[in-house]
Order: C-alpha cells, then sequence, then structure tokens
C-alpha cells in the first residue's frame, strides 16, 4: 500500500433534518461537547507518530448541503492519508471515480472518492503529515 494507505479517520459528517435538535440530542445523551462552529473533535496520536496531534472531527450538515453530492447519503467518512497525491493517482489507477477537485487550505489538503455503492469519501492530508518524496 505505501504512501497512499490510510492512517486514520479525520471525521465523521452526518447530514440532519433538524442539526440544531440533533446537537442538543447529542450533547444530553452523548455528553458531546459541540462547539460554535457545530461539531467537536476527538484529539488522538499513534504508536508510530506518539507526537502527532491528530483529530477526528464529528459535525452535523443540513440535509440541504450539496457537500456530499453526487452522494445522496446521510453520511461521510473523512480519512486521513499521508500523501494525498499519491492516494488519489493509486486510486484513479485502480479505476475509481476520483474528483478532479482538490482543496488546500491552513487545514491541509483534501480530496474526494466515491466507492462503488455511491458514497462519497473524502480524503484528508493533514499539514502535519508531509509526504516523503522519493
Amino acid at each position: 500500500m505505501g504512501a497512499h494507505k490510510v492512517v486514520g479517520i479525520g471525521g465523521v459528517f452526518l447530514k440532519a433534518k433538524d442539526p440544531e435538535a440533533l446537537k442538543a440530542w447529542y450533547r444530553q445523551n452523548m455528553g458531546f461537547d459541540i462547539q460554535d462552529w457545530g461539531g467537536l473533535g476527538f484529539s488522538w496520536s499513534t504508536p508510530d507518530r506518539p507526537d502527532f496531534d491528530g483529530a477526528t472531527i464529528w459535525s452535523l450538515f443540513s440535509d440541504t448541503s450539496d457537500y456530499f453530492a453526487p452522494s445522496t447519503a446521510k453520511v461521510m467518512v473523512n480519512y486521513v492519508v499521508e500523501d494525498l497525491d499519491a492516494s488519489l493517482a493509486a486510486l484513479r489507477a485502480g479505476g475509481c471515480a476520483v474528483d478532479d477537485k482538490i482543496e488546500e487550505s491552513e487545514f491541509g489538503r483534501f480530496g474526494w472518492v466515491m466507492d462503488p455503492e455511491g458514497n462519497k469519501l473524502e480524503l484528508w492530508q493533514p499539514p502535519s503529515m508531509k509526504p516523503a518524496r522519493a
């Protein structure tokens, strides 16, 4: 697998008919400390990267959001990758439906692929993960 393997779950995003009511349910019943931006982050590191400041984001989207498009699923998972370019190239080489768009921001680099059942998956290379170049 090499540089294009998934190394963690970067986020779980849910669509909700009533995001505010669902946030309240998660606060009350799951103890989620949901922030003003609409979600929360769970911090983590890995045994091979004990100093890595990783996070898994949990967030709600309105059911009218087109962020998951073209998928009609109510859930999208964000997977952490060490090298977004290598991951997208490997997926393309495998015949997968990869979005041509790549988004770059202070939060890192993002790309998208559709799985065979029409679920949109987000791939995230955090800013702290600098891929080793040959």
